[in-house]
């Protein structure tokens, strides 16, 4: 990896209009620098390290500086005894210092970048099976994929702690997957992303926009819907093309922001038969979606395994990337035919279908909607259980509307964890309770989400009516954030396997 000295590292600072000043680096300015981090813990000799963080403490830079450090980055002058460089944002100079350290790698890669407030999983997963499909033809190497819930880099594929990694990570991966003879990466594009500079560095040579709802508004987050979906939109004037769902909310704007900001735009839609991508006849066969898709370069059936008709919009997504990308169409069926995400929409049922079961990660207003509105058309015959809670200390706005999604949608509903961190879980159910009880009194409060799925189980076994059970929220996820501090969980799938395990073996008894 090429190496940069200091004085290349403040002049793209000071290109940008980020520096305030420099302190002590005259002397050395031509001495290269081997190593960048902002992790005290990752320290190696000659390190820039920039100090990151509200939280960020002077001892942290001191811990670092006996490692290592030989120059750091900040917002602060902390009056130490080495060089510094004094910026006006930290976060964008991190972005900018890690992407001059790891020599632009998003440049040599082709990068595709899916946002919105539902189904940017789903669809970068369908992205990658079809590309995985057609590399696998070409005797290539597969794709990366940034989503929250794998990162696959070319050799490891580990479990992700945020939907976008923060700048200095997302680098590193790029860099990697570059080192791996990856040639395509598809990553989800978070609106704290976008905010707050993690891609500040990225140009997306194809970008999706799913669709917007009220989401994430909080002190830590976003203060209002605007803010949100401004910070959303800024993908556009990174994107040399753009694809864009015109039957999602305020579709006009999104449409209109994307034609000012982007080189080329692409539409896809259930509804708009003149969208670039087409999707009609849309139907089940057994637990398979089917639906055929007219693009100007073929018509033809698609399938898709996993459940939820609304899946088919993230199809028409991955569809219209894979046009953009001049994928034949056999490898776009061949993929979509097998593609499935982990946690999404997964289905599990006794072979006498007595205990129906899905595990999804639906944890805000439009991602219940979808659900509630798919079950209700899949499973007419079947009352539904929904089994859910809301995350502590963050997007209080979700209490209100899952609470009165729930509460108009499903027959019985079981309020427990999900990642209540330093609040209780009885206190953030008795507030999503406040809104459900308006419409449904029919709710339980358990606090251990595992005895709540059990619970749930043992009611639809000793009921004449059949059920379908929703769990909503922790899709595959195998801990619970409490404090601080994540506590290990068995997950909503090992759960209801069990539970349904147990079942099958009553019913051999019998």
């Amino acid at each position: 990896m090429e190496k940069y000295n200091v004085s290349e590292y403040i002049n793209i600072l000071k290109d940008k209009g980020l520096l305030n000043k420099t302190v002590k680096c005259e002397e050395i300015l031509n001495r290269e620098v081997e190593y960048v981090s902002y992790n005290s813990k990752d320290i190696y000799p000659n390190t820039l390290f920039i100090c990151k963080g509200a939280s960020f403490k002077k001892e942290y830079l001191l811990d670092a500086i006996k490692e290592g450090v030989v120059i750091y980055v900040s917002e602060v002058d902390y009056d130490v005894d080495i060089p510094c460089i004094i910026v006006n944002d930290i976060k964008i100079a991190l972005s900018l210092v890690s992407n001059l350290y790891f020599n632009n790698p998003s440049s040599k890669l082709n990068v595709i970048g899916i946002t919105g407030t539902k189904g940017k999983s789903t669809t970068s997963y369908f992205v990658k099976y079809i590309l995985d499909e057609y590399k696998k033809a070409m005797m290539k190497k597969d794709t990366g994929i940034i989503s929250s819930i794998y990162t696959y880099d070319g050799i490891t594929n580990k479990k992700s702690l945020l939907t976008t990694p923060e700048s200095y990570d997302l680098q590193k991966i790029f860099y990697t997957c570059i080192e791996n003879k990856i040639e395509d990466v598809v990553m989800e594009v978070s609106s704290q992303a976008l905010k707050y500079g993690r891609v500040h560095d990225v140009n997306f040579d194809i970008s999706v926009f799913l669709n917007i709802s009220e989401d994430h508004i909080g002190p830590i987050e976003h203060p209002n819907f605007e803010d949100y979906f401004n910070s959303k939109l800024k993908i556009f004037s990174k994107s040399n093309i753009a694809c864009v769902n015109l039957d999602c909310d305020y579709s006009d704007k999104i449409y209109e922001i994307a034609k000012r900001d982007a080189k080329e735009v692409i539409t896809f839609s259930t509804v708009n038969s003149n969208a670039d991508v087409y999707g009609y006849n849309i139907h089940k066969e057994g637990f398979k979606t089917v639906f055929t898709v007219k693009t100007k370069y073929f018509e033809r059936e698609m399938v898709l395994v996993v459940p939820g008709l609304f899946n088919v919009e993230n199809a028409l997504a991955a569809i219209a990337v894979a046009v953009c990308m001049n994928i034949p169409e056999k490898y776009i069926y061949l993929g979509l035919s097998i593609a499935k995400s982990e946690g999404r929409m997964e289905i599990y049922h006794s072979n006498d279908e007595k205990i129906v079961g899905i595990v999804d990660y639906a944890h805000n207003k439009l991602s219940f909607e979808k659900i509630f509105d798919t079950t209700k058309k899949e499973y007419p015959d079947r009352k539904i259980i929904a089994i859910f809670g809301c995350t502590g200390n963050k997007a209080q706005i979700r209490r209100k509307d899952l609470g009165e999604e729930a509460g108009k949608n499903a027959d019985k509903i079981y309020l427990t964890a999900d990642d209540p961190a330093y609040e209780s879980v009885e206190q953030i159910s008795n507030e999503i309770a406040k809104y459900l009880s308006k419409y449904n009194k029919n709710y339980t409060i358990i606090e251990d989400r595992s005895i709540a799925i059990k619970e749930a189980v043992e009611f639809v076994k000793a009921s004449k009516d059949k059920y379908i059970i929703l769990m909503l929220g922790k899709g595959n996820e195998k801990t619970q954030k409490v404090g601080n501090s994540l506590v290990p969980y068995k997950s909503d799938m090992i759960n209801i396997l069990e539970c349904i395990d147990e079942y099958e073996k009553e019913c051999i008894k019998k």
